[in-house]
């Protein structure tokens, strides 16, 4: 980094919570003089950037059930995902030039991955590149005179999952936010077989570090840590930043043909209607009533449907059909 030397921090946790808590505490409190590297995993996880939509990129009845976790970034970009089989990285140091440049910090990790035999190319926005398949992608915010610029690696990634969780279910959603652009993905294991995940990190840390420091997080900053992830964590981080959008999603039945258009403000529905050749023992505008200000996912639709007396409402189609098909399956 034009001759900066680094200081590498073990963030020691793979809650992704935690680790954008770090990253936050460095940015906005600690203001290290130093360049920071992180270089850290998570459990399955997806990530949202700063300023998308939620239910736009991500399969959340599938995500629920299988216990992945939700996280929303510092910095803007798409969404991505990433479990024990992928890292990320992250620098924390004062700005140097106005406005954004990914290059540097790119050419740095592209720098290591070449020194292990990895034919990468910087190449596109933000990304970095293997026979034309993208296995590195970079965001990078700046704030109050300092950058963050963190990215992914797919080294061992379950791509199979990351289609899975980031692949939404059928349905309209017409929504202002930003939509991440769906590319050609590779795993960097492929070219480094006789490698695991966890060599592959020590190689990486070592080839970027180059003879800078290692740093130990204090008590003080691990307390610190925790309560900022706890912020990182909320429901209203992750949902509340999502634009308001509407959703239309319609079902086939046995009770008949069952369309639904809800507009979703956070995590909350603002407005539904439903409509259909269904038959209805009660007036559809006061279920719909019913429904407004409750959470957006299925549990909390059904409960809610339960609790206000809608159990038999429309003819051969249950609650639990009604939930599904406003939330998605």
């Amino acid at each position: 980094m034009g001759g900066v030397t680094l200081i590498y921090i073990e963030t020691g946790s793979v809650d992704p919570y935690e680790n954008f808590a770090l990253e936050s505490y460095l940015l906005t409190e600690k203001r290290p003089a130093e360049t920071v590297f992180l270089f850290w995993r998570t459990r399955p996880t997806v990530m949202l950037g700063r300023h998308q939509n939620i239910y736009r990129e991500v399969n959340l009845p599938y995500a629920r059930a299988r216990g992945v976790c939700l996280a929303r970034r510092l910095s803007g970009g798409g969404t991505i995902y990433t479990d024990m089989g992928g890292w990320q990285f992250s620098f924390i140091e004062p700005a140097t030039a106005p406005g954004i440049s990914f290059r540097r910090y790119a050419q740095m990790v592209a720098g290591a991955l070449r020194g292990l035999g990895v034919d990468v190319r910087f190449t596109g926005r933000n990304d970095l590149m293997v026979d034309g398949k993208k296995c590195s992608g970079n965001a990078q915010c700046v704030t109050k005179g300092y950058v963050l610029h963190h990215g992914s690696l797919l080294f061992d990634t379950d791509l199979a999952e990351m289609e899975a969780c980031t692949a939404v279910d059928g349905g309209t959603i017409q929504t202002k936010g930003i939509r991440s652009v769906r590319e050609r993905v590779r795993n960097l294991s492929t070219c480094l077989p006789a490698m695991d995940a966890l060599a592959f990190k020590e190689a990486m840390v070592a080839g970027i570090l180059r003879g800078g420091e290692t740093r130990a997080l204090t008590e003080e900053d691990r307390a610190r840590v925790q309560t900022e992830a706890e912020r990182f964590c909320s429901r209203e981080r992750i949902y509340g930043r999502s634009p308001a959008c509407r959703i239309v999603r319609s079902e086939r039945l046995a009770g008949g043909l069952l369309e639904a258009h809800v507009d979703v403000t956070g995590e909350t529905v603002t407005q539904l209607s439903l409509c259909g050749d269904f038959f209805s023992a009660v007036d559809v505008d006061n279920l719909c009533r019913a429904l407004v200000g409750c959470a957006y996912d299925r549990a909390s639709l059904l409960a809610r449907l339960r609790a206000a007396g809608f159990a038999n409402a429309l003819y051969n189609i249950t609650p639990e059909e009604i939930a599904r098909v406003v939330a998605g399956a």
